[in-house]
């Protein structure tokens, strides 16, 4: 096997609570992640002998050196493994970018699972895991997939029920984020309202839709949207046109909005559009995997 090509799906947080903040400054977190059918496509080929690693992608502005979390995820299993081949590495990048959508943490994932597969390692999904968390809290859901209660700082995964199929409406702003500034202006406030985690995973449990929906919810916007005020006009759009439950995901920007109609998304859709509250605007679908 010389070549391989992989989709590395986006997540969202069906919920987000932050429980607390550790000494090293880490947050835990009590979440709800789900895989969306929205994805970056990577492809690994190996090149010669005594060769190194080389990246590129689509997007002119995203690093091709090791500061590229899919760089770092080749270079950790080539020096562990001895690995003398080279390794090309093409990301074709369709998931907007510092979203809060873990298009990085995905893209890493899906290098480790490659050259798992691609050079026989013979790594079960756990140890892919213990290895993905050395590059980001994200990678190991992303390794996982599927509908998964993450907790600790994110590493502690346990898999739930599927969610029910749904049609999902993705709207990314055109705004930036800084992750590492949401954490630290929560720091500085009482969080008013948690979300109602048990509530979702009660819904999932009883293939629910509308009780998952009424239980979403995430504490980082309470940050985000003070700065950003076109989030709650996103979600508002989503509601409007029929969206059962609207919620931005993870640190934001990007909102996402649960539809039993899906024509009732792609009208939010054009709205959201034509109102130019954001550019990167897509319907798709829950990614499910089943529990074993």
């Amino acid at each position: 096997m010389n070549q391989l090509e992989l989709k590395a799906l986006a997540k969202i947080n069906l919920g987000l609570d932050v429980l607390g903040k550790r000494e090293n400054g880490y947050h835990d977190v009590r979440m709800i992640m789900q895989s969306i059918y929205l994805y970056d496509t990577i492809r690994i080929e190996k090149t010669g002998a005594d060769e190194g690693i080389s990246l590129c992608s689509n997007l002119s502005y995203l690093p091709s050196d090791g500061s590229n979390i899919a760089y770092k995820a080749a270079e950790l299993l080539k020096e562990e493994f001895g690995i003398r081949e080279g390794v090309r590495i093409t990301l074709d990048k369709h998931i907007p970018v510092a979203a809060g959508l873990a298009g990085g943490s995905s893209n890493a994932a899906a290098v480790l699972f490659g050259m798992n597969r691609m050079f026989r390692l013979g790594l079960s999904q756990k140890e892919l895991m213990d290895r993905g968390v050395k590059l980001g809290a994200d990678v190991p859901y992303c390794i996982m997939r599927g509908t998964v209660l993450a907790e600790g700082i994110g590493e502690e995964l346990t898999r739930l029920p599927a969610m029910p199929k749904c049609t999902v409406l993705i709207a990314k702003p055109p705004v930036s984020v800084s992750t590492k500034m949401v954490y630290e202006a929560l720091d500085a406030e009482e969080i008013p309202k948690h979300p109602d985690i048990d509530g979702i995973i009660k819904g999932l449990e009883e293939g629910d839709l509308r009780q998952i929906a009424r239980s979403m919810g995430n504490v980082l916007e309470d940050v985000t949207i003070p700065m950003h005020p076109v989030i709650a006009q996103i979600k508002q759009e989503m509601l409007e046109a029929g969206a059962i439950g609207a919620m931005m995901s993870g640190s934001g920007p990007t909102v996402f909005g649960l539809f039993e109609n899906r024509a009732a998304a792609r009208a939010a859709q054009k709205n959201i559009r034509e109102k130019a509250l954001a550019r990167q605007v897509y319907v798709t679908n829950i990614h499910s995997v089943r529990r074993d």
